[in-house]
C-alpha cells in the first residue's frame, strides 16, 4: 500500500514539475519589437484574423489585380444598379429582378370602387384567412 502511495506523490510531484517548467518558459516575455515582427510576418502570411471577424484566416487570392480603374468600376456599378442587380447592403438576398407588369390604367377612385363593390358581394379575403369567403 505504502509503495503504490510513494509511486502516486512520486508521479504526481514529477508532473507539477514538468507543468511549472512548460508554463515558465511559455510565459516568458517577449519583447515589443518581437511581437510586432511577428504580427507583421503572419500579416503578411494573411494569417490575422479580420478586424470584427471571427472567421478563420483565408488564403491571399492568387487572382491577378484589376485592369480597369476607378472609374469604370463606377460606371459599371452605376449601370449594374439601375438595371437593379445590386444586393441591397446587408441584405445577402439575391436581387429581385423588375416587374414587367404593365402600370395601371385605372385611377384610385375607380380602385377604390371595385375594392368596395367586391367587399359588398363577399369577394374579399378576410384579414388573416387563406381564401375567399362563399
Amino acid at each position: 500500500m505504502s509503495s503504490k502511495f510513494i509511486l502516486m506523490a512520486t508521479l504526481a510531484t514529477a508532473t507539477a514539475l514538468a507543468w511549472q517548467s512548460a508554463s515558465a518558459q511559455a510565459s516568458a516575455p517577449v519583447s515589443r519589437e518581437q511581437r510586432k515582427a511577428d504580427t507583421a510576418a503572419a500579416n503578411t502570411a494573411g494569417q490575422l484574423t479580420a478586424p470584427g471577424g471571427g472567421e478563420a484566416p483565408k488564403a491571399k487570392s492568387t487572382a491577378k489585380p484589376s485592369t480597369q480603374t476607378r472609374e469604370q468600376r463606377l460606371a459599371e456599378t452605376a449601370e449594374a444598379n439601375k438595371a437593379g442587380q445590386l444586393t441591397k447592403a446587408g441584405g445577402g438576398e439575391a436581387p429581385q429582378a423588375k416587374s414587367t407588369a404593365k402600370p395601371s390604367t385605372q385611377t384610385r377612385e375607380q380602385r377604390l370602387k371595385e375594392t368596395a363593390e367586391a367587399q359588398k358581394r363577399g369577394e374579399l379575403t378576410p384579414a388573416g384567412q387563406g381564401g375567399p369567403t362563399k
